[in-house]
């Protein structure tokens, strides 16, 4: 038999712990003396810490892994349980690895303030475009706010575009307007151009009206970290005597199944400053 000590060490643990184990039920000792009340355990016991602690590190509650262990729950009820833990912990992953790309955006733009080049900045006039497109509303212009809400939209749109018959003629586009009195909501707009007439189904076909002039710049990369490029324009902007009338419209130039490969042109409304 192990003391309490040796066993913590050979299953990696803290003597805490085992003595919370015991406490709970979970890992009762071997033996307990009952002249000095010393732990003792046996080395078959660490099958039973090493399930405990894997499922403990897999997000359940003590007593789901006390049913687990002692056999309470089914074979078939297990790998339900372990197949919606193993979802929630792939969505906890996706949702971490979109939040560093947002705060490595944030940071490029911190680094670069002051020095960010400009020259890429073009004014243009752009024509009316004839779009079909699908709305829903965001809790913010961030791209952690427009992310979630955006590709669902897309993923929606293209499968009624097929059944509807109506076939593309140019790339997709998204576009925002603040919603009234929103506190910071956005509409989105998932856009993509065609040659449709106007209707409304299921989803809307319109007309966006010609631009006479807007400040443009090519982004590439993920929209997740667009934060920089959107701030490149801004300050070209500013310091050009123009003012934005409206949030910038995204053009998907080329949208590669690898996001970091997308090129995506900003196309943001202006007039000259008064």
């Amino acid at each position: 038999m192990f003391t309490i000590g040796d066993f913590a060490r050979h299953g990696r643990v803290s003597v805490r712990m085992l003595r919370h184990y015991d406490a709970t039920g979970l890992l009762r000792p071997a033996h307990v003396d009952p002249t000095t009340g010393y732990r003792y355990y046996t080395a078959s016991q660490l099958a039973r810490l090493n399930r405990v602690i894997a499922l403990k590190d897999l997000g359940f509650t003590l007593q789901q892994v006390r049913d687990i262990v002692d056999e309470k729950v089914g074979a078939g009820e297990l790998r339900g349980m372990l197949r919606l833990r193993r979802a929630e912990l792939e969505t906890a992953v996706a949702a971490a690895e979109a939040r560093l790309v947002q705060v490595e955006a944030r940071l490029r733009a911190i680094e670069s303030e002051g020095h960010m080049p400009t020259d890429d900045v073009v004014i243009k006039s752009l024509p009316a475009l004839r779009v079909a497109e699908l709305t829903a509303t965001a809790a913010s212009l961030s791209p952690e706010g427009i992310s979630p809400v955006i590709r669902p939209l897309y993923d929606e749109l293209f499968p009624l575009l097929r059944e509807a018959g109506v076939t593309p003629t140019g790339p997709g586009l998204a576009y925002y307007e603040d919603v009234p009195e929103g506190d910071g909501q956005i509409t989105v707009h998932a856009a993509v151009q065609v040659s449709a007439p106007l209707q409304e189904a299921a989803f809307r076909v319109l007309d966006l009206p010609p631009l006479d002039q807007a400040a443009t710049i090519v982004h590439r990369g993920s929209m997740e970290a667009v934060v920089p490029t959107v701030q490149t324009l801004a300050r070209w902007i500013d310091a050009h005597g123009y003012r934005a009338t409206a949030h910038p419209r995204e053009i998907n130039l080329e949208c590669p199944k690898d996001r970091d490969q997308w090129v995506t042109e900003l196309q943001g409304p202006v007039i000259r400053s008064a």
